[in-house]
């Protein structure tokens, strides 16, 4: 098993094994096995469930199954306890996001939560998502930190998922009531048998089951992230992961995420204009694997959003050179073009990002 950034999402069955506040039971191993990634130069980004379960003991309720008003008072004070209980175990700073599909549909923001995790990880600190259940409306939400989790290795860019529960993998049948299940090391594609074969949670505080789990592999893999799902409650798990084995059910990537991101830049996402650039510019981002700046833009066409992609033009001749996701509306890229990145927060009043076009998000012809 190898990775450079990985997303773990870890389950509400080990941030509170209770189902009432949190815990150290298994977090610590999860951990302690983030540092050594850390250590290895590996980027880590964890998305947490768990937020109701920390915050239940200290909301009344009268009943196993709390209102939604009520789960989402619990969720607000648990956050606080959830987030202090995964500090506590880490000698790095570690930061919160609370994000809702309506914040990963929207091109801004998901530009804004793409650069953010961006700079966070460049600097060391864990990111630790969730999504923002205090607010959420029903057409608003992911609905479980399964599939919330596979988004989030999509917008980061995770070359590797690992989703952490209470369950070794994925069995060919119920090994809760059957004692010859047998768990599944490797699949290759998921198919509808796949789904088949997975049960539902019996944990009241938990949102998704197996199902879910097997929902988030199937995006992932289809942007070439490599996914497991791993007994997050055996601390022998981690080691194995370390020394390259795979301790649970691997899903295959269909394709290397670069090969996935660049095939996507180029034959999916439709242009919506043209940036023309200096020669210099062309060198930088033909030969030297540079993002665009503002100052090597000679001019602009069409009008698109931040986080709209477009077509980049030698502007000497005319030629296509590539095409990549923009940080920058037309309107504030017209105030910006040629100029020096450090003018942009003078110009503009703000500074989105100090590159127009990032390298990560352009393909070059």
């Amino acid at each position: 098993m190898k990775f450079n950034r990985v997303v773990i999402k870890v389950g509400s069955a080990l941030v509170s094994p209770e189902k009432n506040g949190c815990s150290g039971k298994y977090i610590s191993a999860i951990a302690a096995f983030i540092s050594k990634c850390q250590e290895q130069n590996k980027e880590v980004i964890l998305v947490s469930s768990g937020s109701v379960a920390a915050g239940r003991h200290l909301i009344q309720h009268g009943s196993p199954i709390p209102s939604i008003p009520t789960k989402q008072a619990m969720a607000s004070v648990g956050q606080m306890q959830m987030m202090a209980n995964w500090q506590r175990f880490f000698d790095v700073p570690c930061s919160q996001l609370l994000i809702t599909h309506g914040d990963l549909k929207d091109r801004e923001r998901y530009i804004n939560i793409k650069n953010t995790l961006r700079i966070l990880l460049a600097n060391g600190i864990i990111p630790i998502v969730n999504e923002n259940d205090t607010v959420a409306t029903d057409e608003l939400k992911v609905g479980d930190n399964d599939n919330l989790a596979a988004l989030v290795a999509l917008v980061s860019e995770a070359d590797c998922l690992l989703i952490l529960s209470d369950i070794d993998g994925v069995y060919n049948k119920d090994p809760r009531s059957n004692n010859d299940a047998v768990m599944i090391n490797e699949i290759a594609e998921i198919t509808d048998e796949i789904y088949a074969m997975a049960g539902t949670t019996n944990n009241p505080i938990a949102t998704g089951g197996m199902k879910t789990k097997i929902q988030a592999a199937e995006k992932a893999v289809e942007n070439g992230i490599e996914t497991y799902i791993l007994n997050g409650t055996n601390s022998r798990v981690f080691d194995k992961i370390l020394a390259g084995e795979n301790p649970g059910t691997h899903f295959l990537a269909n394709q290397s995420v670069s090969k996935a991101k660049k095939s996507w830049l180029k034959h999916t996402l439709k242009s919506h204009g043209q940036l023309l650039i200096d020669s210099g510019a062309v060198n930088a981002v033909k030969n030297k694997g540079a993002s665009l700046l503002p100052s090597g833009i000679v001019s602009i066409q069409g009008t698109f959003l931040a986080g709209e992609s477009l077509d980049i033009i030698d502007a000497s001749n005319n030629t296509l050179i590539g095409k990549g996701i923009c940080q920058y509306n037309h309107q504030d890229l017209y105030k910006i073009k040629g100029e020096n990145s450090e003018k942009i927060q003078e110009i503009l009043g703000f500074c989105l990002s100090k590159v127009v076009v990032h390298r990560d998000d352009m393909v070059v012809m």
